[in-house]
């Protein structure tokens, strides 16, 4: 079980880490804002579902090994489903705002941007604290 616990946790961190600083930087480096803004948008709601699912599938093989570890993989969850089911809606909405002209959005956007960001970066530190947690 354990070595099914480390390949869960592993595919999650690396996943995460390919969408985010991989996936994301390439479309907006080789398409126009105006092509990549909606394929971004249309592939949020399937990376936050692969975090959800990620690190549910990874928490429940981790009862077996490492209780703290079920815990922070919770914690993952909790902050994906918040992220994709509240913040994701707040942040297309501002994005439609801004896009309309609305003045005001633009830093709403930004500001929302933000905390996802921040929330992305906190899920990749418990990953990668449940994963040093395997030497």
């Amino acid at each position: 079980m354990e070595i099914a616990a480390l390949l869960l946790t592993a595919t999650l961190f690396g996943g995460m880490v390919l969408y985010s600083f991989g996936f994301a930087p390439f479309l907006f480096r080789e398409l126009s804002p105006a092509q990549a803004g909606p394929l971004i948008r249309a592939a949020f709601p399937h990376y936050y579902l692969f975090v959800i699912m990620g690190a549910l599938a990874a928490g429940l093989v981790l009862t077996a090994v490492d209780t703290r570890a079920v815990a922070l993989m919770g914690w993952v969850a909790a902050l994906g489903v918040l992220s994709r089911q509240v913040l994701m809606p707040q942040i297309n909405a501002a994005r439609d705002a801004e896009l309309a002209g609305e003045t005001v959005a633009r830093s709403r956007f930004a500001a929302l941007h933000g905390v996802s960001v921040a929330i992305n970066f906190v899920q990749l530190g418990l990953i990668g604290w449940v994963l040093v947690r395997f030497l």
